[in-house]
């Protein structure tokens, strides 16, 4: 079955194999505190000079949170590869909270930040600080998540998002062998991500499209009748919101004896909610369990058999094209973009650079994450 479900990530690839960092044609421990900033100066020579090619030019990095694990290592990840290239970093988590991201991000800009990386914690949130950064002729990347009702944003770096849904949907496709389904009929539920986050409806509607023949069917049923994204969306992706309607789902549709043989998660937060809920809620067969971001919670349910896969998203390797592509504005060069077209956030289609995600379960984990070095064999102990 691995080999059936890498061969569909290899036909969904857009460029290259299956552990190419990025496509070329194009859903999150350590660090600040969630209201501090982590300066980091550029290392200097004897000479007083920089002794890399940021020259002490100052990137501002706002990320939304630390309550999720992805959050930590991608502001961990951006700072460490801004400073090695020579840059002041001011990074800044949010906690969740939009004006506290607003007075940050304005911050930033008052301070002197030759450019600005957003992750948002809502897309439409920003837009004060946008349209400042546009008087003081301030480049803004959206970071993973795009910034939403604005001409301010110069590029959007992220995940091809549609292609980590249609990967889950192809999962629960090809584990229930649904294409030779016949009469056999299967029950699935559906768990998507924050409606203030662009990312996941594309997220949701990968999958969905996948499923969505078989639902028309009648070879999936959804017991709880909820396949609307706004009706099994899960704000601030909360694991405690996730687990939640989860155990509602749970008392209110299979407390009979239904079985349940697939729950889709949009990402790992909302998959250890589901998780939680059945652990206390449900005592028939285990379904399958679909998430993303390899959290080391939900990678250590995948090798305990809780969860069944991950999309493995290498923040590493956004964090590196997203310095490259910082380096690019500020020394005039041309940007890398390999998709113009797909993301428009009601004002502009932003120029894009798409990084390629890849599968994971408990089979390939090692591979994925130990020997490359993302995690240790004791962190996920």
């Amino acid at each position: 079955m691995k080999k059936k479900i890498l061969s569909v990530v290899l036909s969904l690839a857009l460029v290259g194999g299956l552990f190419a960092g990025c496509g070329g044609n194009g859903g999150s421990t350590g660090g600040s505190t969630d209201t501090g900033s982590t300066d980091t100066q550029a290392t200097t020579s004897d000479d007083g000079g920089s002794t890399a090619s940021g020259g002490g030019k100052k990137v501002g990095v706002s990320m939304p949170t630390k309550d999720l694990q992805r959050w930590n290592q991608d502001g961990a990840n951006m700072e460490s590869e801004l400073k090695a290239a020579g840059y002041d970093v001011d990074l800044q988590y949010a906690a969740n909270d939009t004006q506290q991201q607003l007075s940050q991000v304005e911050n930033m800009i008052n301070s002197g930040c030759s450019v600005l990386v957003i992750a948002a914690i809502e897309g439409s949130s920003l837009g004060e600080a946008l349209d400042m950064a546009k008087e003081n002729n301030i480049p803004v990347i959206a970071y993973d998540r795009l910034l939403m009702d604005s001409d301010a944003v110069s590029y959007y770096a992220t995940f091809d998002n549609y292609m980590v849904g249609t990967i889950q949907g192809k999962y629960v496709e090809e584990q229930l062998d649904l294409k030779n389904a016949g009469d056999k009929t299967y029950n699935i539920e559906f768990t998507a991500g924050d409606p203030g986050d662009n990312n996941a409806g594309f997220f949701f509607n990968g999958a969905y499209d996948v499923l969505k023949t078989y639902i028309d069917k009648g070879t999936l049923k959804v017991v709880s009748g909820q396949t609307k994204f706004e009706d099994v969306a899960t704000p601030t992706w909360g694991t405690d919101v996730a687990q939640k309607r989860a155990e509602n789902i749970l008392s209110t549709y299979y407390a009979d004896g239904t079985e349940l043989d697939a729950w889709l998660c949009s990402n790992d937060s909302t998959a250890l909610g589901v998780e939680n809920a059945l652990a206390a809620n449900y005592n028939g067969k285990y379904p399958i369990i679909t998430g993303q971001d390899c959290d080391i919670e939900n990678t250590k349910n995948m090798i305990a058999g809780k969860q069944s896969m991950s999309v493995f998203k290498d923040t590493r390797t956004l964090a590196s094209q997203v310095v490259k592509m910082v380096g690019q504005i500020l020394n005039g060069e041309d940007v890398d973009v390999n998709d113009t077209e797909t993301y428009n956030n009601n004002k502009i289609t932003v120029p894009s650079y798409l990084c390629e995600p890849v599968f994971a379960d408990a089979n390939n984990y090692k591979e994925l994450l130990i020997d490359s070095g993302y995690y240790t064999e004791d962190q996920l102990k």
